[in-house]
C-alpha cells in the first residue's frame, strides 16, 4: 500500500508510514519545536512517522507568524532563545518523529502532566503527539500523497543511514498509561487514567494573543475553487485501496484548497467548525484538478496580528 487515502484505515499495513506537511510547519516538526501534529482524525500509527514536505514554498511571513507563535509559546516554559531552522526546503523527505499517543483537543489542553507550552498546541480535533525527532542530514526529493502513505523500500532504505537526533528546546514525555499497549495513549485515556489531573486554564498575554492570531492567519492562505471532493466521497471507513490509488494525488496538488487554521484542508461542512488550527497538515482530500494556491501579501488581519494589534 503506497497512498493512505484519508489514513481512516486504522488497521493498515503501514511499515514504514509517511505523511506530507505543508512548509514551515513540516520542519518545526522534525526540528522538536512543534511537539503536536494535529488532524480532524486520529493517528492510525505508533511509532516512527516519517515527514514529508510538500512542494509549496512559504513566503516569509508565514515563517514569521509561525516561529513568533512558538517563541511565545516556549517562553511560557521558561525557553527564550529558541533557534530555528535556517531553511525550509519543498519536495523532501526530511525527518522523522516518534507518534506515541493521540488526544483529543480538549484532553491535552487541560492535561496539567504536560507543559503549558504544549497545551496550547491543542488546537485540533484530534492532537498527535510527538517525541524523539531525527532530520535527515541531506533531504530526499520525493513527491508525497495523501493522508498516512508507505515510503517507497528504496527511499526507506537511503533514508534510514541518513537521520540524525535532534536537540529538541524543550524535551516532553508523554506519560503512557500502559507501558505494554502502545495504544494506550487514546481519546478517552486521561480522563480513565489520570482522573485528577485536569490542569488549570493557560493565562494569555496580548503577545500571545497576537502571535495565535497571526499563526491563524498563516494558515488561512489556500482557497478550495471546488467544492466536490472525490477522495471524501470514494473512500470507505476501510480503506477502499482500488479507489484510494485511484484518487489520491501528488504533492505538488496539495495545499489548493481551503485551509483551516491548523493548514489541514477541509470539506466545506468541516470548514464550518469553530476550530482553531495552527498545524502545518498536508491535505486529507483530492484538490480539484484547476485549483491553484492563492499566495501574496498577508491579509489585513496577518499584518495586524504581526504588529500585536487587534484586527480591525
Amino acid at each position: 500500500m503506497r497512498g493512505g487515502g484519508r489514513g481512516r484505515n486504522f488497521h493498515g499495513n503501514y511499515t514504514n508510514p509517511c505523511l506530507t506537511m505543508h512548509q514551515p510547519w513540516a520542519s518545526l516538526l522534525v526540528y522538536g519545536i512543534k511537539r503536536i501534529e494535529g488532524r480532524s482524525w486520529p493517528a492510525p500509527i505508533r511509532g516512527r512517522l516519517w515527514i514529508h514536505a510538500a512542494s509549496k514554498v512559504p513566503d516569509e511571513a508565514t515563517i514569521k507568524a509561525m516561529e513568533q507563535f512558538y517563541r511565545e509559546i516556549y517562553a511560557l516554559n521558561g525557553v527564550e532563545d529558541l533557534k530555528f531552522p535556517e531553511h525550509y526546503p519543498v519536495s523532501r523527505l526530511i525527518g522523522c518523529v516518534e507518534v506515541v499517543g493521540c488526544l483529543e483537543r480538549e484532553e491535552l489542553s487541560g492535561w496539567e502532566l504536560v507543559p503549558e507550552g504544549v497545551r496550547l498546541e491543542a488546537q485540533t480535533d484530534m492532537c498527535w503527539l510527538c517525541e524523539q525527532p531525527q532530520r535527515l542530514l541531506i533531504p530526499f526529493e520525493m513527491r508525497g500523497y495523501q493522508g498516512v502513505y508507505n515510503l517507497e523500500k528504496k527511499i526507506y532504505e537511503a533514508a534510514i543511514r541518513g537521520l540524525t537526533p535532534v536537540e529538541c528546546p524543550l524535551p516532553v514525555k508523554f506519560p503512557i498509561p500502559d507501558p505494554r499497549d502502545r495504544f494506550s495513549l487514546k481519546p478517552g485515556s486521561i480522563a480513565a487514567h489520570y482522573p485528577r489531573s485536569k490542569g488549570a486554564e493557560v493565562q494569555k498575554s496580548l503577545n500571545l494573543d497576537a502571535a495565535i492570531a497571526g499563526a491563524r492567519a498563516a494558515a488561512t492562505q489556500f482557497t478550495k475553487k471546488n467544492p466536490t471532493s472525490p477522495t471524501a466521497q470514494n473512500t470507505t471507513p476501510n480503506g477502499d485501496m482500488t479507489r484510494q490509488m485511484k484518487n489520491r494525488s501528488s504533492e505538488e496538488k496539495e495545499g489548493t484548497h481551503t485551509m483551516n487554521l491548523d493548514g489541514e484542508s477541509t470539506s466545506d461542512n468541516e470548514k464550518k467548525t469553530s476550530q482553531i488550527m495552527l498545524e502545518g497538515s498536508s491535505s486529507d482530500f483530492q484538490p480539484s484538478p484547476d485549483s491553484r494556491p492563492r499566495s501574496g501579501a498577508p491579509s489585513k488581519i496577518f499584518a495586524a496580528a504581526l504588529r500585536g494589534l487587534k484586527p480591525p
